[in-house]
């Protein structure tokens, strides 16, 4: 069985799990850190974003994959695929900032109601709702 929703989203998963990487890894070599943050604030927080990603990641990516498995995907599923992603980078990218600002929220807001759609949706799956 293919499952061409779930592998695209694991390839942008690993896309921005290494971009984020690379985003730490700038500045622990700019200002010379090779273990923590070192007291600097902004790769506390592009290290925190990275973290955030792979806390919430899995959980979608499971979700995706089982909503798929059980036939009840399609290009709705795929459409929320690419808004997750997009609302990752969107935090990621607000967390540069010492304030929370609007990147942020969305990518924090995109996330927790993706997460949210797709557990009661799969709920409503297994439950045979729908």
């Amino acid at each position: 069985m293919i499952l061409p929703t779930t592998l695209t989203a694991c390839a942008a998963a690993a896309i921005i799990n290494i971009w984020l990487a690379m985003r730490v890894g700038k500045l622990r070599q700019q200002f010379e850190i090779a273990h923590g943050d070192g007291g600097n604030e902004l790769l506390a927080h592009r290290m925190r974003a990275q973290l955030n990603f792979v806390e919430s990641t899995p959980f979608a990516l499971l979700l995706i994959g089982a909503i798929e498995i059980s036939g009840k995907g399609g290009l709705w599923l795929s459409i929320v695929v690419a808004i997750y992603m997009l609302g990752r980078v969107s935090h990621a990218i607000g967390m540069d900032s010492m304030q929370v600002g609007r990147a942020r929220m969305i990518g924090t807001a995109t996330t927790m109601l993706t997460l949210l759609g797709l557990s009661i949706y799969a709920v409503t799956i297994a439950a045979k709702l729908v």
